[in-house]
């Protein structure tokens, strides 16, 4: 039977991580590691939590860490656990170090000292994964994709620490034989975001007849994968992956910031005109969604450009891609918000 420590995994994409793997796997077992900050809440795993291990803490206190791997004989680390929203990370960059740095360093050490047999000798079939971003890359212009060769260039404080993170793995890899993993992925969106990220904040500003906020002209483009589709991408990656490697995951779907915005706007009140409960608990008016709840706003300092995933090395190593169309996630997307507005209340008040 093994033994996952899934750190962050009350946050968005670790939550829907925990969820698959129980969904798909009988003879494991699961252990939570997450610090609930302002993004994590244990609603976010209410479906499962007894069917859980639940610690609350935070991955750069060593001793804790250590009680976890002495308690526990861990098969694979998947750190997800992570500061991530870019705006933050331009108000105050310290945590973000502390956290997104210092913290997978204590992960790598605690794991290196509990899994070293002897020197440079690993228990064999652990694995330790290190789930990035495709920020660390920095901005394209508009032609090419990300590659795993691609130079590291991050241009945000939250980019920079996520990419001293990559180094520091990186680092435990060629000098001590580690077996760790990296995993870069594109944008994610899907249940249980928190509504401070763009998806959420879009459909939550709809239903409450607010101004939807774009950055500069809106030009900015990203790679969307749904959510589903990037834990499948880590689980076949723990399976199959090599250690040492780095695996981009992204599904091709690059869009413009305001083409996505009016995307949600008319899919969103198409799905609430054609749903009268929806009509009824939401009390929406559907003649005030259009585009004019569009407000272009001062752009975010370092805004990058453009991103794009080339993702054929993970789709021809492990057997993975992704399998959720866009226009059908965003859908799945908008309706599990509107079915889901008392868990928007929650993690808002962070109850």
């Amino acid at each position: 039977m093994k033994t996952y420590l899934v750190t962050g995994g009350a946050g968005f994409i670790g939550s829907n991580f925990v969820k698959y793997l129980l969904e798909k796997y009988n003879n494991i077992n699961v252990i939570v590691l997450d610090k609930l900050t302002y993004a994590g809440n244990l609603i976010t795993l209410k479906d499962v939590i007894d069917k859980i291990d639940f610690i609350k803490g935070d991955i750069a206190n060593k001793e804790l860490v250590e009680y976890i791997f002495n308690n526990y004989v861990i098969d694979y680390v998947i750190n997800f656990a992570a500061e991530s929203h870019v705006d933050r990370s331009i108000n105050n960059s310290q945590i973000f170090l502390e956290t997104n740095v210092l913290g997978t360093q204590n992960l790598l050490e605690i794991a290196k000292n509990r899994w070293q047999v002897k020197e440079q000798v690993y228990i064999d079939k652990v694995k330790f994964v290190q789930v990035s971003t495709d920020e660390v890359y920095g901005s394209l212009e508009n032609e090419g994709y990300f590659t795993e060769e691609t130079s590291l260039s991050p241009r945000s404080p939250y980019a920079a620490s996520k990419a001293s993170a990559d180094l520091i793995v990186k680092s435990y890899v060629d000098t001590y034989k580690f077996p760790a993993i990296i995993s870069r992925c594109s944008n994610n969106y899907g249940p249980k975001q928190y509504p401070e990220k763009l998806i959420p904040v879009i459909i939550q500003n709809i239903v409450e007849g607010k101004k939807i906020p774009v950055y500069g002209d809106g030009k900015n483009i990203r790679d969307w994968i749904y959510v589903e589709d990037h834990v499948k991408a880590i689980d076949r990656i723990i399976k199959k992956g090599r250690n040492g490697e780095v695996y981009n995951i992204g599904s091709n779907n690059e869009r413009e910031n305001i083409e996505l915005v009016k995307f949600i706007i008319d899919s969103l009140k198409k799905i609430i005109n054609e749903n009268q409960d929806y009509k009824d608990v939401l009390k929406v008016d559907i003649s005030n969604i259009n585009y004019n709840l569009i407000k272009f706003v001062k752009d975010r300092l370092g805004h990058d450009k453009r991103y794009a995933i080339n993702s054929t090395k993970i789709q021809q190593e492990v057997n993975w891609k992704p399998n959720i169309d866009y226009e059908v996630g965003i859908e799945k997307t908008i309706r599990w918000y509107l079915e889901n507005q008392d868990w928007i209340k929650q993690v808002r008040s962070n109850s």
